[in-house]
């Protein structure tokens, strides 16, 4: 059995791809900057969407990179053999160029090749698309794999619900893919019928091929698309497991310095099973949560979107801290762990390390205030009334910051089932917030790249110029969401804008669109836009060439967004609320109408 570092993952992985003429990207940052469909960047492909569309390229059709995800999706599966919330995913993409015989045959090669990773091909299994009334069987991926020595007995066939990749939003991009899997033999089959996707942990995936060659249309439907392209991706942390023949992702090099210091913080050398889930964790969240704030955007924890995350992720880290005896203060201690395990992989977690320690800190001092007190309602709630309803749980979060999971996971230790639907009313009667928190705003997938997203998200462009002309050069973005009906706009600013400014912005957007400006495209080296007088405040974020969008003379910023290709079709833009959401930071929330 091979045994490989992470490290030395990467880079054999991106050495193959580089051999078939890929161009190496680097990996974007955790919170998407044009995807309103998630939170976090869950797949390597969401730095890609507009190329993924169509757009061309500054690196060209053949890409290749190892990309930082946090899926929260799996997140109550954390602690088993495989699932992770924070992971690397290594990927390749054909924009247009190559397709399922040569993306098939790459993943074989890299994977049973002696010069690569030299898995045993008699250990591999692998899975396509069974078809359904959408799309046909996918027979072409299945007999590639038999040309290439799979024996037909290892190829399974299975539905939508697994071996297909389809965008989040209402409409997009999508297609049948083809997944990978080894057999981990330490663990035993469950049973006659286990296979590829069965929970037992006997097989365990660690490479996905998407073949994006559907766009779904807003009635439902499927067509085809102009541009067909390859997704791929490939767990790190998954395949240094199989590679070294761990039972876990835990047992490897990605968790072994984490579960060592939990164990010394525990004064557990010997841990028994019951404890090891707790361990496991304790190791996944704080990594994750650190990762998350590493983040050049800075997430703290907070009870809205991100930040939310981070919260949650923290807080079920101390409740199992407490359950091992693990002594206040070790969130920092743990953290310095994962910064030096990645500060020389990614720059940006040693940079903001100083916020991140200060933010952990606050945090648990802060949750330990009130963690006493929570568990003391909640006890007293089920005392007097024998259960947890919704409005409970609502009355835990926003008087105890008990975060309305762990509100679950405690009653349902009770055998009592928490009323989601009535948190939520309570939440939405309460508090003017976004609902992504207990929505599930998780899921993999491509941005809704619909005509209205592109006129706000142009229109986005113009409000940071507006403000930037009323309020100084100061104002800088910090973050934006975008849907259907409204756009949101985080900047730097110590306080509210007055009634007089806010008007003098909408006037200036509204008289750019009124002049119907032509909005213009152009690629060029990121130290030539800046020169131009790009914006450009996520610098780490782009590679060495970059799109350059200018509005007029009015408006030029780096983006890889959609956009209108003039603005007289926003029609009008009108603010509709504005908050101080954090020190020195604002957002905008404002809709275009026919007004």
């Amino acid at each position: 059995m091979t045994v490989m570092r992470l490290e030395e993952l990467r880079q054999k992985y991106l050495e193959f791809f580089r051999q078939q003429k890929h161009a190496i990207i680097a990996s974007a940052s955790l919170i998407p900057e044009h995807d309103p469909t998630v939170l976090f960047t869950t797949a390597g492909m969401h730095p890609l969407v507009p190329h993924l569309l169509g757009q061309p390229h500054p690196k060209g059709k053949r890409l290749a990179d190892c990309q930082k995800c946090i899926r929260t999706t799996d997140i109550d599966s954390v602690g088993d053999t495989s699932h992770l919330t924070f992971f690397e995913m290594l990927g390749n993409w054909s924009l247009g160029d190559y397709w399922k015989k040569e993306a098939i045959t790459w993943s074989y090669q890299f994977l049973t090749s002696k010069k690569w990773l030299a898995l045993d091909p008699k250990q591999l299994s692998v899975t396509v698309f069974a078809g359904d009334p959408d799309a046909p069987k996918d027979d072409e991926s299945a007999r590639i794999w038999l040309s290439l020595g799979v024996p037909a007995e290892r190829v399974y066939f299975l539905p939508k619900g697994d071996n297909w990749w389809g965008p989040a939003g209402k409409t997009g991009p999508c297609g049948p893919c083809t997944e990978m899997f080894m057999e981990v033999s330490k663990i035993p089959k469950c049973g006659p019928d286990c296979k590829p996707g069965c929970s037992c942990g006997h097989f365990l995936e660690i490479w996905n091929d998407v073949f994006m060659q559907y766009n779904k249309m807003e009635d439902g439907t499927y067509e085809v698309l102009r541009q067909k392209n390859v997704d791929t991706g490939m767990g790190l942390e998954r395949t240094v497991a199989t590679l070294s023949g761990a039972q876990s992702v835990y047992d490897t090099e990605a968790f072994i310095p984490l579960m060592r210091r939990i164990k010394e913080l525990s004064g557990k050398a010997r841990v028994e099973k019951s404890n090891e889930k707790l361990m496991r964790i304790i190791s996944d969240h704080v990594k994750a949560a650190v990762m998350i704030m590493a983040d050049d955007r800075r997430i703290s924890p907070s009870n809205v979107e991100h930040g939310y995350i981070v919260r949650r992720l923290l807080r079920k880290a101390i409740r199992c801290g407490d359950e091992l005896g693990i002594p206040q203060g070790f969130l920092t201690d743990l953290a310095d762990v994962v910064i030096g395990m990645y500060k020389d992989v990614y720059d940006e977690v040693q940079r903001n390390r100083d916020f991140v320690m200060l933010s952990l800190d606050a945090e648990e001092r802060k949750f330990r205030g009130t963690l006493g007190k929570a568990l003391k309602k909640f006890e007293q709630t089920i005392q007097e009334t024998g259960t947890i309803t919704g409005k409970d749980a609502f009355v835990l979060f926003t008087s105890f910051g008990l975060p309305l999971e762990m509100t679950a996971e405690l009653a349902s230790e009770k055998g009592i089932k928490i009323d989601i639907d009535e948190f939520r009313r309570e939440f939405e009667q309460h508090r003017d917030i976004s609902r992504t928190a207990t929505e599930g705003k998780f899921k993999s997938g491509l941005a809704d790249h619909t005509e209205e997203v592109t006129k706000l998200h142009t229109a986005t462009h113009l409000l940071q110029a507006a403000l930037r002309k009323v309020l100084g050069d100061s104002v800088r973005q910090n973050g934006s969401n975008i849907t259907e009906e409204r756009l949101r706009f985080d900047f730097t600013f110590s306080r509210k804008l007055t009634a007089e400014e806010l008007q003098e912005v909408e006037d200036l957007v509204n008289d750019v669109i009124r002049r119907d400006l032509k909005v213009t495209r152009e690629v060029m080296k990121l130290d030539q836009a800046m020169q131009k007088g790009a914006l450009a405040f996520f610098k780490d974020t782009y590679g060495d060439e970059v799109s350059v969008y200018s509005v007029g003379d009015f408006s030029k910023e780096v983006c890889a967004g959609p956009h209108v290709e003039h603005t007289g079709v926003l029609k009008h833009f009108k603010i509709t609320k504005q908050d101080s959401i954090g020190a020195g930071l604002m957002r905008i929330r404002a809709v275009l109408d026919e007004a």
